[in-house]
């Protein structure tokens, strides 16, 4: 199903539920917050005959009942902090000099600065309940955090987290798989990937010891083996926190481990809707325009499906292009053997610290379709438009197709 985003703002939500006395804990009306007032965050300062004070926006209340409240009446040190913390900011780029300004013996925040600290607020809180959502939706045990110190962009409005395949109508991503190995300690001699006809993926460290280019057969859901089985990576989810951020050089959102992350580690998986490479040549054609693509080509053995993380998908969605990357595709089969539909599994290529942002190659062997040979055979008008690349690498191509 397609979803339509609420055109309606979370003030004009507030202020209905209050009128009809309705609670709805994602917009922070609870039956608690109907009867109380908290401080949600802080939108305004003056200095009047001496006293500091705070325009206070009330949690669950629209901006139509915000108030001045004197500094004593206020316990929310975290979000004084923030306030004042945005409003440096904001003064550290030079856009306004002093920050305050005095009319009729008051002194207040020059209209800009306040109108800022307001923006930042309210990315602030967005970008928490969206972290909170990832978090809801995910099914791998480690975190999903979000940041953004660099500008004011919030969440993507027009993007679903998924946890598998999306397929469109017509595709079957599983292809009834009704048998499986009957080992009672994995690997052994008629494990899955010696019945496929391929060595073990993954050594007793339970690292990839196989080269790019060949598949990864693990056990399914009909084998005989349990959880534990060291055939068993991809489908468990990444095992690493990670941290959606906004880059700081025009690149967008990125993604950056909060842990080391060793040679040959699984990573993640990169999922979205499976559509047929028709349909993601007429999508690709709109998506260059906006000068950007999500399309990836399930090419293991044919070209006839492709990934669209465009609108559903998972961390993966946001991970950058590298010319010179810390991450490796590979194509992997679980509980669906068809060759057309392998899963896709980013695995790291070299150490990787804590704190560093993961990418790879968008040109690599069946990773996302910006390569310059997705546009043979077409006419002048419809080549592809060239993407300048950002990656800041050393070895960078300049541009990502």
């Amino acid at each position: 199903a397609w979803y339509v985003p609420c055109l309606a703002s979370h003030e004009t939500l507030q202020e209905l539920c209050r009128k009809e006395n309705l609670t709805c804990k994602s917009i922070g009306i609870t039956n608690r917050s109907l009867k109380s007032y908290e401080v949600e965050y802080l939108c305004d300062y003056k200095v009047e005959e001496g006293k500091a004070y705070y325009l206070v926006k009330w949690k669950g209340w629209p901006e139509s009942s915000n108030t001045w409240e004197p500094r004593k009446h206020l316990n929310c040190p975290l979000l004084i902090e923030n306030f004042l913390r945005d409003r440096n900011e904001f003064l550290s780029r030079g856009r306004e000099g002093k920050a305050m300004k005095v009319r009729n013996h008051v002194k207040t925040l020059k209209p800009a600065i306040a109108d800022y600290i307001v923006k930042k607020a309210k990315q602030r809180i967005a970008l928490q309940r969206w972290k909170e959502e990832l978090n809801r939706k995910k099914n791998h045990k480690a975190m999903i955090l979000v940041e953004n110190t660099v500008d004011l962009e919030g969440p993507p409005l027009d993007f679903y987290y998924i946890n598998e395949y999306k397929p469109a109508p017509g595709i079957n991503v599983l292809n009834g798989i009704t048998t499986g190995c009957e080992c009672a300690d994995c690997p052994a001699e008629k494990c899955c990937p010696k019945e496929a006809g391929f060595i073990l993926a993954y050594n007793k460290r339970k690292k990839l010891k196989i080269q790019p280019g060949l598949p990864i057969y693990e056990c399914n859901s009909y084998c005989r083996c349990g959880p534990d089985c060291p055939n068993r990576i991809v489908q468990k989810g990444t095992p690493y926190s990670l941290c959606i951020f906004r880059t700081n050089n025009g690149r967008g959102w990125g993604v950056k481990t909060l842990q080391k992350i060793k040679t040959n580690s699984f990573v993640m998986e990169y999922v979205g809707e499976v559509i047929t490479s028709e349909e993601a040549e007429r999508r690709g054609q709109l998506y260059d325009n906006q000068g950007n693509t999500y399309l990836f080509d399930l090419d293991y053995d044919s070209d006839e499906f492709t990934v669209d993380a465009a609108r559903y998908g998972n961390v993966s969605h946001f991970v950058n292009h590298s010319c010179d990357p810390n991450l490796q595709v590979f194509n992997v089969f679980i509980d669906n053997l068809d060759l057309r539909l392998p899963r896709i599994a980013l695995f790291s290529t070299r150490t990787i610290k804590a704190g560093e942002e993961l990418t790879f190659d968008y040109q690599m062997k069946g990773s996302i379709d910006l390569t310059s040979d997705s546009a043979e055979g077409l006419s002048p008008s419809k080549k592809r438009i060239r993407t300048v690349c950002k990656c800041g690498a050393m070895c960078c191509r300049g541009y990502l197709n």
